[in-house]
């Protein structure tokens, strides 16, 4: 399963943390996995400031702490890949869960 922590700062995202595997198919043929990788790797691509945040991305682990505040493009990037994740999740509850916290 694949489990994603959001953590919020005040009114801000202050993490995202992705981790594991959805394991709905055999290694290399799992389109879930493979839809949440690239909601994650295309969103990161799209951050104008990444170079401002504590990015790490292993096989099965992606993580993105931000220390300040987003610019609104980077935050916008964020939200749009939160709202995909919770997509993703409506049709899929046995492969991700999303928690979030403040």
């Amino acid at each position: 399963m694949v489990k994603v922590e959001i953590v919020y700062r005040g009114k801000g995202l202050a993490s995202i943390h992705i981790k594991g595997h959805a394991n709905t198919a055999p290694a290399g043929k799992d389109l879930v996995c493979a839809a949440i990788s690239a909601i994650a790797i295309g969103s990161l691509n799209a951050l104008d400031n990444a170079d401002d945040y504590a990015i790490s991305v292993e096989e099965g682990d992606v993580k993105i702490e931000i220390p300040g505040s987003l610019s609104e493009h980077d935050e916008t990037v964020l939200e749009t890949m939160i709202i995909q994740l919770k997509t993703i999740q409506v049709s899929y509850r046995e492969a991700i869960t999303i928690k979030e916290r403040k």
